[in-house]
């Protein structure tokens, strides 16, 4: 089976917590503060297979969850990180946030890594909080949570040379002519139903890979037909080879077909249409091919047409010849939107303002929440179990600048502050 989508939840580990710990030997006097810390929790790595050429397996597991760090250990012992959990995907695969649509990772190399969740980094032991006022400090940090999101993967094919055009046209037929590669072939619709990829090898020494995509209809790019299904997987082509059944076998008009295919490639995102295009007259042996051919080329006398009988291989090395010139002069589409994203090393990433450390809520009736991810970091970074560690959250959140600023947006003294659900009495 054939899966080029799915949809995954990902959790990366959370990081062990650090612990209190003091150094008791016999012989070892003033041994000190010695707890270790945690170990950091495993991230959700994806990583570039040759030996996978679908998504069947991340069919089947929706969820893929890293394990957490080890909390630190006494006699400043660390805990043991976590392991990543590494997802094999094959080379063309594109990982999206779902929330956001933002396109995470585009992995097309040989072992190509890509960090989706990154795992939670591990608390501090008390030994990294003695200070000369304090030599004994009971207070460690928790470690932190890991990242989780929920994902689209998408596999679009690696291939140089795309094939398009309606069903029945003979696209399998070409590559399976000019390659090696075996396609369904049979003379009813919509026989291809995944893309089929082949090595193409020019007489002059030059290869490219080839693929035959699914049939497309009118509508294709509003998602009727295989649609979708088809068109993700020409996104990735340099160029297109636009096969016609010149010969119209089922009563279609070749110069209507043509324009029809083009309209859905122009509809659909990534600029489909300004790939180059080499227009292949096929099935030229039948009866009405030279008369349809005549009228296509009144209609466009300015597209070259490279007239084929694939059954019997005609024609075709003229073909491959102007598909391999084509290449050589034209560079990879990008995969996104230049006005709206920048790539860096095949990961998006969006200009952001810096967010600020903390904001605050008023929930009416001396009722206030705090929210931001620095302040909620701190939060889970503490371990409310002393009076040192509430002592000292209070002193972050004073240097903060939090106390002043829930003064000036009219905090009094007695009213409540919630954070990350847990409510605290504001004391002046």
């Amino acid at each position: 089976m054939f899966v080029d989508r799915v949809k995954l939840h990902c959790k990366a580990g959370k990081g062990g917590d650090g612990i209190v710990a003091f150094r008791r030997e016999k012989y070892v006097p003033l041994g000190g503060p010695s707890g270790g810390d945690g170990g950091n929790g495993g991230s959700v790595i994806f990583e570039t297979d040759t030996g996978k050429f679908t998504l069947l397996d991340l069919r089947y597991s929706r969820k893929i969850v890293a394990k957490d760090g080890e909390k630190g250990k006494p006699k400043k012992m660390h805990g043991a990180n976590a392991n990543d959990v590494i997802v094999k995907v094959p080379l063309g695969t594109i990982i999206k946030d779902e929330a956001t649509g933002a396109i995470l990772a585009d992995l097309t190399h040989k072992d190509q890594r890509a960090v989706i969740c990154a795992g939670g980094k591990g608390g501090r032991g008390n030994f990294h909080f003695r200070t000369s006022v304090n030599s004994a400090p009971e207070y460690c940090e928790m470690g932190s949570f890991g990242d989780e999101r929920d994902v689209i993967v998408e596999l679009k094919v690696l291939a140089d040379v795309g094939l398009v055009g309606f069903p029945s046209v003979g696209k399998s037929t070409l590559l399976s002519v000019v390659s090696a590669a075996k396609p369904e072939i049979a003379d009813y619709h919509f026989t291809t139903l995944k893309p089929n990829l082949g090595m193409v090898q020019v007489p002059d020494g030059r290869s490219f890979v080839m693929a035959d995509l699914p049939g497309l209809i009118e509508g294709a790019s509003l998602g009727k037909g295989l649609g979708h299904e088809f068109l993700r997987h020409i996104e990735r082509c340099r160029v297109i080879v636009h096969v016609i059944d010149m010969g119209a076998n089922d009563g279609r008009d070749p110069i209507e077909d043509y324009k029809i295919i083009n309209k859905e490639l122009e509809n659909y995102q990534y600029r489909l249409l300004e790939r180059p295009q080499v227009v292949v007259a096929n099935k030229m042996d039948l009866d009405q091919a030279q008369e349809n051919l005549k009228r296509f080329k009144e209609t466009y006398p300015d597209v070259p047409v490279y007239e084929t009988t694939t059954i019997i291989d005609e024609g075709l090395e003229q073909v491959l010849y102007a598909c391999a010139d084509l290449l050589d002069k034209t560079d990879t589409f990008p995969m996104f939107d230049e006005e709206q994203n920048v790539e860096t090393q095949g990961v998006l990433y969006k200009f952001e303002e810096p967010q600020p450390a903390f904001t605050i809520k008023n929930l009416g009736n001396g009722r206030w929440r705090l929210e931001g991810d620095e302040i909620e970091k701190a939060f889970h970074a503490t371990r409310f179990n002393t009076e040192e560690a509430d002592q000292r959250f209070a002193r972050k959140m004073r240097v903060m600048g939090v106390d002043q600023a829930l003064r000036d947006a009219g905090c009094e003294d007695g009213d409540i502050i919630e954070l990350c659900n847990t409510e605290f009495e504001f004391v002046e």
